[in-house]
């Protein structure tokens, strides 16, 4: 019973209801990566999505499996081996806006900091000057 209330209103932990009966009717699955995410296409058009394994968070897709999402390329890595850029980062981490984790910078409120005076080279804008 719990998992069928889960399906239904929570998108942040798996597919819901609503994407599984849709990649159901209208999906064709492409591959699987080495994580357990699912990658999908649709069987007439050039929708692409993935659903995760477990927690929905977008730096746990890798990069080949990314490029093709976005169509950066057309075959797929299930089908082709996808060697990644330099600059692709291969274990990215998890974005932790919104949780205590989350960056503070340097006088941020939130992380107990203060901020220095303005010092006295600062003039306000006004616009009568």
């Amino acid at each position: 019973m719990m998992g069928i209330l889960s399906e239904i209103f929570t998108w942040w932990n798996g597919q819901t209801i609503g994407t599984r009966f849709f990649t159901w009717k209208y999906g064709v699955k492409v591959g699987e990566d080495q994580v357990g995410n699912q990658y999908y296409k649709q069987k007439s058009g050039p929708k692409r999505w993935v659903t995760y394994n477990g927690y929905v968070e977008a730096t746990r897709v890798p990069p080949g499996w990314h490029a093709w999402l976005h169509h950066t390329v057309d075959i797929p890595p299930s089908e082709e081996e996808y060697e990644a850029k330099p600059w692709e980062d291969t274990n990215p981490q998890a974005n932790m806006t919104g949780t205590t984790r989350a960056y503070r910078p340097q006088g941020s409120i939130l992380g107990g900091g203060s901020r220095a005076k303005v010092s006295g080279d600062y003039d306000a804008w006004s616009p009568e000057k």
